[in-house]
């Protein structure tokens, strides 16, 4: 059965080695007959979130921005699919900006099931992303319908294009074959 992926790659950076892992994974998915789309943030108009909760009531931010529109494809999507960069042993600020705006969905009907997460980071060590799990997992915890189905590391990418030749690009590939 055909699912609907929505992958968010949210690197700061155009071409970065997390969004090379995003698209492994979506020519994965798209092979076995899922319909992707791909929303990439660097060049997305993204305020914080307010705090307000207004959205809590209304099921949309009141922030009309790119994040509100990323939100709304959140909703519907079967699976959601984030790629980061590994900064400070932690997911990059873009993506936990897009977390916190997601936060409409809380009390919506989403769709969403799988999440996955997709990360890079210049250091080789696998526990280099523990803190972005770490992260996504809160953030998942409040959706009790979905989980965390999978995770790809490609480490010891330090500069655009150094993830070429990484054994993560094969896994992202597979693991969007199997969605």
């Amino acid at each position: 059965m055909s699912k609907s992926v929505l992958i968010i790659s949210t690197s700061p950076r155009k071409g970065g080695n997390s969004d090379t892992l995003a698209e492994e994974f979506a020519r994965g998915a798209r092979e076995t007959g899922n319909q992707v789309e791909k929303i990439v943030l660097y060049d997305k108009a993204i305020g914080f979130c307010k705090g307000c909760l207004a959205c809590q009531k209304s099921k949309r931010c009141v922030i009309h921005d790119d994040a509100d529109t990323i939100a709304q494809k959140m909703l519907t999507a079967d699976v959601i699919v984030f790629a980061t960069p590994i900064y400070y042993y932690e997911m990059c600020g873009q993506m936990k900006t897009m977390l916190d705006r997601a936060n409409p969905l809380y009390p919506a009907d989403y769709a969403f099931r799988d999440i996955y997460l997709l990360a890079a980071a210049a250091d080789a060590d696998k526990s280099a992303m523990d803190g972005a799990i770490k992260g996504l997992e809160g953030w998942i915890a409040c959706f009790e319908k979905a989980r965390l189905a999978g995770t790809v590391f490609g480490g010891g990418a330090d500069a655009i294009g150094t993830i070429q030749g990484n054994p993560a690009l094969d896994e992202a590939y597979e693991m969007g074959k199997r969605v």
